[in-house]
């Protein structure tokens, strides 16, 4: 039943059939095969009981955000304040589109958005100082992994559900390994652009970055209310996802003015159909590894990758390598909803905190959404290079020196427990 609903969830995927669409028919798949007594109708039964979940509301309402404060606005701001504070660096525009991934991650908990937002702007910009336009839409893909990893992030929330965590310990956990990360992508663009003989930008004065400081705060502070706001008590995830759209509104409506009655209209649609099909993706995943847990295939996957080794270093070696794997097909609520039942037994047996598997969970498939062939931020990043007749596989090729630091943060993450829970035991001892 297991090799069945894996293998045929593998080759459907290769067949290019969408993945939510191809987790639900392998987990048909399952049941006609399987030797239980179920009935067809228990995969829309777990499809429906899976998104009856007051926690997941919370993901509507960051799409929402995101995508008000990316059209009003915020976006520009932020680069702005980033261009001041490290714009005369080797490969300034490079780093500015990083800082300001990282800046907008916090905001938007979306890859994708974080591409398109950050991008959008970024990659003609670079074009027209001189950077190569695959060099310029591999930046914007490297910097986009940031947006799950920075809190708040939706796979984050997804998590949280699924392995009955606190989403608020998930935020807090995932603000070291987001700044790891931004600082590794940071060094390879100041590498790579020396290689690539990029000029470099004007020093900007203290006047400049104060002026920007001042027209980015709103946006600064947002996640500050969030996260200060979850873990004070104030309100729960999903309500923080209401006050981050009701703040996003005032501070781009009526503080900035950029954002009118029609933009309003087609970011609210935008975000529907997102929420839609990463709802659809949950659904579908849910009825999937609800299977494969009551045929105690986790079980006797997590029996058979504890009788290879004990070894903590090479079981979440193992993990990691598997994570990455998946990452190249599937997208990343996906991923975490299919193996978070198997990997939780295998990861809190040789002690790992259930918050950590998270966090290395949403960390490897991030760094997934830039690894070729499927990888999401690169689809994103071609579009944005398209005008300059740029392919994907040229993208793909510079984005390699970027995945290799995300690896190598991966195995920092995965190894070094202070990295994601320092933050997380210093604020619980306060």
């Amino acid at each position: 039943m297991g090799l069945i609903m894996f293998g045929s969830l593998i080759g459907m995927i290769l067949f290019n059939i969408p993945v939510a669409v191809a987790i639900g028919l392998a987990a048909m798949l399952g049941i006609i095969v399987s030797s239980l007594p179920l009935q067809m109708i228990v995969v829309a039964q777990r499809m429906f009981t899976s998104v009856d979940s007051f926690p997941f509301m919370a993901i509507p309402f960051f799409m929402l955000a995101g995508g008000i404060m990316g059209k009003g606005g915020i976006s520009k701001r932020l680069i702005a304040l980033a261009s001041t504070m490290i714009g005369a660096l080797p490969g300034g525009l490079g780093l500015i589109t990083i800082v300001a991934s990282a800046f907008f991650g916090a905001i938007s908990g979306s890859n994708p958005a974080t591409v398109a937002a950050i991008g959008g702007i970024m990659v003609p910009a670079m074009v027209a100082k001189g950077y190569p336009a695959a060099f310029a839409g591999a930046i914007s893909a490297g910097g986009g992994t940031l947006g799950v990893v920075i809190p708040p992030s939706i796979p984050m929330i997804t998590y949280g559900v699924v392995a009955g965590v606190s989403i608020g310990d998930m935020f807090i956990a995932g603000i070291g390994p987001g700044l790891l990360m931004a600082v590794a992508l940071c060094l390879v663009v100041v590498i790579r652009s020396r290689k690539e003989n990029i000029p470099t930008e004007d020093r900007q004065s203290f006047n400049a970055f104060y002026q920007a400081f001042k027209d980015a705060a709103l946006a600064l502070i947002m996640p500050i209310i969030i996260l200060g706001g979850i873990y004070g008590g104030v309100f729960t995830p999903t309500e923080a996802g209401a006050v981050a759209v009701v703040y996003s509104i005032i501070v781009s409506v009526v503080v900035y003015k950029e954002l009118n009655l029609k933009e309003f209209g087609d970011v609210i649609v935008k975000a529907g159909v997102t929420t839609s099909i990463v709802f659809f993706v949950i659904a579908t995943s849910q009825s999937f590894s609800w299977l494969i847990t009551v045929a105690r295939i986790s079980e006797a996957i997590a029996a058979g990758m504890l009788s290879l080794s004990e070894n903590p270093f090479v079981i979440i070696s193992l993990v990691n390598l598997l994570l990455l794997f998946l990452g190249i097909f599937l997208e990343t609520q996906a991923i975490i909803l299919l193996v978070a039942p198997i990997l939780l037994p295998i990861l809190t047996a040789i002690g790992m905190d259930p918050i950590m598997i998270g966090i290395i969970m949403v960390v490897n498939t991030s760094i997934g959404m830039i690894t070729p062939p499927l990888a999401v931020n690169l689809f994103v990043a071609a579009g944005l290079v398209k005008e300059y007749n740029v392919s994907m596989e040229r993208i793909s090729v510079k984005i390699v020196p970027f995945l290799i630091a995300g690896i190598i943060c991966i195995v920092l993450v995965s190894n070094f427990e202070f990295i994601s829970m320092g933050l997380l035991r210093l604020v619980k001892g306060m």
